[in-house]
């Protein structure tokens, strides 16, 4: 190989490595955007008891916890929930709830407030007294709500969450809802 032969050789190796340089730098940036995108991860759930009267007319109770788990690792601001129950169907839900009626549980550990309109009987957003933060690995919960229904005549229906917050302004669905039914024989 003649000199000029070698000496454009070492310019192209050169350029070549630049380039792939270059090209990782572009890689490790795609990479570093992807995860701060997906930093965020939040899932919840319910888990309850229930306690079932098979007689017509005997109060049945289920008492519930809805749970949010931040598994990211960036903190979840403002978080806030919605349960629905079904239209029509013979629960009433209650639970540590502020509303305007009882300000006196502000102070209470484990409080929620509700945010929507009382008059509502289907759907109850709550957010927590003095919580805007949820730390990574952290879990908040709406604890020991009670739906409690008298079985006339026969029932059934599920009841769904919702997790908002300023990650996830359009909600995110709990991974399980409560499906609770039941015939009565007249």
């Amino acid at each position: 190989m003649k000199k000029t032969q070698i000496t454009e050789f070492k310019q192209k190796i050169k350029q070549m490595d630049q380039i792939v340089t270059s090209n990782i730098d572009e890689f490790k940036k795609i990479i570093t955007d992807i995860k701060t995108k997906h930093d965020v991860k939040v899932i919840s759930y319910f888990t309850y008891s229930l306690d079932i009267s098979h007689n017509k007319e005997q109060e049945n109770l289920l008492i519930g916890t809805y749970h949010i788990r931040n598994l990211g690792n960036k903190p979840v601001t403002n978080p806030y929930i919605c349960i629905k129950l079904p239209q029509n169907s013979p629960f009433t839900f209650s639970g540590k709830i502020i509303n305007n009626k009882n300000k006196i549980l502000m102070s209470a550990p484990g409080a929620w407030e509700r945010i929507n309109a009382e008059a509502s009987s289907q759907e109850f957003w709550l957010k927590p007294v003095n919580v805007q933060l949820l730390p990574p690995s952290e879990t908040i919960a709406f604890q020991n709500f009670q739906l409690k229904w008298i079985a006339l005549d026969s029932y059934s229906g599920s009841i769904m969450g919702f997790t908002y917050c300023d990650e996830f302004k359009e909600g995110k669905p709990a991974i399980n809802q409560i499906s609770i039914s039941g015939n009565i024989n007249l």
